[in-house]
């Protein structure tokens, strides 16, 4: 595994030199936006209190996600037609021997982004692309332009209506191509195309694309035969097939990037995960699950660990370097797999020093130390909570 820096978002630097308590304080903050499955709302709690600080009414049940930055979160309402856009209210400047920490009310931004069955979001470096399935276009802007309540869209299009991604990488956009005989089935692959829409170099091939990551430098995306792994730079980005390799019949459909160190984690048939190292000649590690997977999520503070439920109910912590479970904690009654696969079933975040469980079917939020991997205090939180997304980190304030 190669070390990375931790996002900034995620925990912030502090200075090694002391400074008076009449010029700066040390201060954490961490708020969680958990989304409803069945409601158009999203809550916004105070993970020192455990208290929700407000409810913002958007258009329709929504999937969220948070900026590289963690200024905002978007709601993806597939089924509502736009993208709304929340400031969680915390942000961080780097000073080069500390860093300082603003914290505000969260609130929801006058600014949406409508268009035909939202799907994917990305953000790459405050470049932000959304996609929208029922066009078969990505609206690309960056953050900054949103929090400034003037954003700058470009529109990025394929040749038909398809469930695709778009990755924006400064001047250029990394787009699904779709699949021309069946349009209604996974793209074929990916395309670069540079700010006049012109595509740059072939198309890379990746049939049945599904699932999209970044971890440091590198971006992936899954395909039926291995992973897309482009490295981002200057100029257009280099991408290179890395074959399923070591492994048994199968793929990755769904991807989360590494912090801290540079590795992706992914699902890889219905009860085990797959640990990938894009640069180590063992690129692929499979971990057999107890039962079926529900969920995962990698841990942005403490590197070495990553997290998976599992529909009996149980989160286990993964050691990703050791490649295996090192432990694991009964949480819920069982939530079967079986189904549709868009049933309410639990969620996991990572809050600072506190990992959380979203249980929809009986309104709480589980809350596990992550040092101690004990499980603490229960959030109640009314309806079903669902999608979590957790912002914040410690700095100084002025």
């Amino acid at each position: 595994m190669k070390s990375l820096l931790s996002a900034a978002s995620a925990l912030a630097i502090f200075a090694a030199s002391p400074i008076t308590p009449a010029h700066a304080e040390e201060k954490s903050a961490w708020r969680l936006f958990v989304s409803d499955h069945a409601q158009p709302i999203v809550h916004a709690i105070d993970m020192e209190t455990g208290h929700k600080i407000d409810t913002f009414t958007i258009k329709a049940p929504t999937s969220l996600y948070r900026s590289d930055s963690g200024r905002t979160v978007f709601a993806v309402q597939g089924k509502g037609d736009v993208i709304s856009a929340l400031s969680s209210g915390i942000s961080f400047g780097d000073h080069g021997d500390h860093g300082d920490i603003d914290v505000e009310a969260p609130k929801l931004l006058d600014i949406s982004f409508e268009g035909k069955k939202p799907s994917h979001f990305v953000d790459h470096d405050g470049d932000i692309a959304l996609f929208f399935d029922g066009e078969g276009k990505a609206r690309v802007t960056r953050e900054a332009d949103i929090l400034e309540g003037k954003p700058a869209i470009r529109e990025v299009a394929t040749d038909a209506p398809h469930h695709g991604v778009a990755i924006a990488l400064g001047d250029h956009v990394l787009v699904s191509e779709p699949n021309a005989e069946k349009p209604d089935e996974l793209p074929v692959g990916i395309r670069v195309v540079d700010r006049s829409g012109a595509s740059v170099g072939d198309l890379h091939e990746c049939p049945d694309l599904h699932g999209e990551a970044s971890s440091g430098n590198l971006i992936a995306v899954a395909c039926a035969k291995g992973l897309l792994v482009m490295s981002a730079g200057k100029g257009a980005p280099a991408i290179d097939l890395l074959p399923y390799a070591g492994l048994p019949e199968g793929k990755s459909t769904t991807l989360v990037g590494g912090r801290g160190l540079q590795y992706f984690l992914g699902n890889y048939g219905p009860s085990a995960v797959v640990l990938i190292d894009p640069k180590s000649e063992d690129a692929f590690r499979l971990l057999e699950l107890p039962t079926r997977r529900v969920h995962f999520a990698v841990d942005p503070v403490r590197a070495k660990f990553a997290y998976v439920f599992t529909e009996d109910g149980s989160l286990h912590r993964i050691d990703v370097v050791a490649a295996k479970l090192d432990g694991s904690l009964k949480l819920t009654e069982p939530y079967s797999m079986d189904g549709h696969w868009s049933d309410p079933r639990p969620r996991i975040a990572v809050a600072g020093d506190r990992i959380v469980v979203s249980n929809p079917l009986k309104g709480l939020l589980h809350t596990i130390d992550a040092e101690t991997f004990e499980q603490t205090t229960d959030i109640a939180v009314e309806g079903r909570p669902f999608n979590l997304v957790a912002v914040g980190g410690s700095g100084e304030t002025h």
